[in-house]
């Protein structure tokens, strides 16, 4: 049955109309009837639609390989990594930080750390306190002490008790207070009554805020500083949900600054946080991160990236697989100019690579270009293979 031009082409719009367009462009000229054997213009280009081994496999001529740059890439086993990469902000690690205030009233009456940001030496003086109260204690305990000397060996027990147990009082009082054991020894050595009491920085770090002032009353409970160890900090980054799966605590990931990105930083996973917000679809998670030049400052962002090994897997070049709407193709060559496309399933991405989890073996040669072109010719195989009194 002879088919007329017009015919044809509405034919080729109503099986495949996106492949029925490259049709068009890509043979400007008639097609082959069945009564006319010696029209063969644009046969190159029709080459794969004339494959009789499957319907999934095409010839094409090696010159219009070359010409369309068809490059070929064999199926390995890989090493695969996981690559995630967020934005995290740097924040003081709660582990090392400490409040100052105290435990008695009084007025401070030097101060030694004057300043925010000024770095401190664990033990090191903040300020001294004078307190009405602590120099009555004192006073107490020079007597208690002086009682249990006389009193202590009395040959009445309970007076011997009564001595010892008001001395034990006293200095459990000054204890209470946080008078280091060093100034009771003086206290006892000397019998000098401190008018003032010296109150030390818990750690050695940085001064995060103060509110210490010379002269200014405090009362019990006051804060008076904060001093923060920033030798090790937090970055706190988001996590898709979907990649919650792939991380753990103990995995090691780089952090860099936006401003030095070349100068990586090796950081720990330390804690996951058992929420995720509702809308973002992200979770907080805890890196811990050593910075002991503190050039990462509180406050700062930060680029977290993890590689995260998936073992080995069968991969191809990203650029092999095709995405034709709910399938993923690939074209495999088979030697001789022929071609065969095929549906795969695909897992894991990372980087450059894919991973084919059904539909390829090992060693067989992929398309890795141009496969765009390919697509619409193995179209097209499909709309003329479908229509009725054409050659094959």
């Amino acid at each position: 049955m002879i088919q007329k031009p017009g015919m044809l082409i509405q034919q080729l719009f109503n099986n495949s109309g996106a492949a029925a367009i490259y049709f068009l462009l890509l043979i400007a000229a008639p097609p082959t009837y069945a009564e006319d054997p010696v029209n063969h213009v644009g046969a190159d280009h029709l080459a794969a639609t004339r494959e009789r081994d499957a319907p999934n496999i095409m010839t094409i001529d090696a010159e219009r390989l070359q010409s369309i740059g068809v490059k070929f890439e064999e199926a390995k086993y890989r090493l695969m990594e996981q690559n995630i990469r967020t934005v995290g902000r740097v924040e003081i690690n709660e582990r090392l930080i400490a409040q100052v205030n105290i435990k008695i009233e009084g007025w401070i009456e030097q101060l030694f750390v004057n300043t925010t940001g000024e770095h401190v030496k664990k033990g090191q003086i903040l300020f001294t306190l004078y307190s009405p109260e602590l120099v009555a204690t004192q006073q107490e305990y020079l007597l208690a002490l002086q009682s249990a000397k006389t009193l202590g060996n009395s040959e009445f027990p309970e007076v011997a008790k009564g001595a010892n147990s008001l001395l034990d009082m006293a200095r459990r009082r000054l204890g209470l207070w946080d008078i280091e054991t060093y100034h009771l020894r003086d206290l006892e050595r000397t019998g000098d009554v401190l008018k003032t009491l010296p109150i030390h920085a818990p750690l050695t770090g940085t001064v995060i805020t103060k509110t210490a002032l010379a002269g200014m009353h405090v009362n019990p409970g006051d804060q008076l500083y904060t001093i923060a160890d920033l030798s090790r900090v937090w970055v706190l980054a988001d996590i898709y949900e979907y990649e919650l799966p792939l991380i753990k605590p103990g995995q090691t990931a780089s952090v860099s600054l936006s401003y030095a990105p070349k100068n990586q930083y090796q950081s720990r996973i330390d804690f996951i946080y058992p929420t995720v917000d509702p809308e973002t679809r992200t979770a907080k998670v805890r890196f811990e991160l050593d910075n002991p030049a503190e050039i990462f400052k509180p406050g700062m962002f930060a680029n977290v990236a993890l590689a995260i090994p998936m073992g080995t897997r069968l991969v191809v070049s990203k650029n092999a697989v095709l995405e034709s709407g709910e399938r993923q193709i690939i074209f495999i060559h088979l030697g001789g100019g022929k071609l065969e496309w095929r549906s795969v399933k695909t897992g894991q991405r990372s980087g450059d690579w894919i991973e084919i989890m059904e539909g390829l073996n090992e060693g067989e040669h992929i398309v890795t270009s141009a496969n765009f072109l390919l697509d619409s010719e193995s179209q097209l195989k499909n709309a003329v293979s479908g229509m009725t009194g054409m050659k094959h």
